[in-house]
């Protein structure tokens, strides 16, 4: 990263610096071996947690983060859309082991600039690596392709809060209390994302919506 400018360095013979944020170990250090092995590829910081994403970040100025989507403290989409204000420059890969495309679209709506599956290729995340830092977006083509048959999320952002919060079974006045709504507000809400998910319950909804990956 160029301190001076905040813009990856890019420079030729010059090693890419990578922040890795895997909340398991193994698939952590496992990925940070991988990388390792490449040449033009250093590891210049590990996190567990979506929560230390952008004070590592911010400390060790890489060129490119890879950030996993289930973590602790904070999503790697979460973390994705707060680094862009925090590190401008900064290349962002995202990782799942879930092929949802709704991940994909929420990606890409958080500023990614590549979204790739963990059973891709070693040798396919280096090249993402490299592709990302030449300005290029990298997308699974799967995935991709299944965005398009899928479409765009039907829920809207208050309708998805209030459906992801009712995943614990909290009943409505519970919700109302937690999210500061009337309860009213919380069944029309759960109604009418139960209606657009096709579910036949809320439960049911949840279900699909994580599955499509909306939650």
């Amino acid at each position: 990263m160029n301190g001076a400018t905040g813009e990856p360095a890019g420079v030729p013979g010059g090693r890419i610096r990578v922040l890795l944020a895997e909340d398991q170990s193994m698939v952590r250090e496992a990925l940070a071996a991988l990388l390792g092995l490449e040449a033009d590829i250093e590891v210049v910081a590990q996190v567990a947690r979506g929560d230390e994403v952008v004070d590592a970040a911010l400390e060790h100025r890489p060129d490119v983060a890879l950030l996993d989507i289930e973590m602790p403290g904070m999503t790697g989409l979460d973390a994705a859309a707060a680094l862009r204000p925090a590190v401008p420059g900064l290349r962002i890969v995202i990782l799942t082991t879930f092929g949802r495309p709704g991940y994909l679209r929420r990606a890409m709506e958080s500023g990614a600039d590549a979204f790739l599956v963990k059973d891709a290729p070693a040798a396919e995340l280096a090249d993402a690596v490299r592709r990302v830092l030449r300005g290029e977006r990298v997308i699974d083509p799967t995935l991709a392709a299944a965005a398009l048959v899928d479409g765009v999320c039907p829920l809207t952002a208050r309708e998805r809060e209030v459906l992801g919060a009712s995943a614990d079974g909290s009943t409505n006045a519970e919700l109302a209390r937690r999210l500061n709504l009337s309860q009213g507000t919380v069944r029309n809400y759960l109604s009418t994302a139960i209606q657009k998910t096709a579910a036949r319950n809320r439960a049911d909804a949840v279900r699909i919506a994580r599955d499509k990956g909306w939650l």
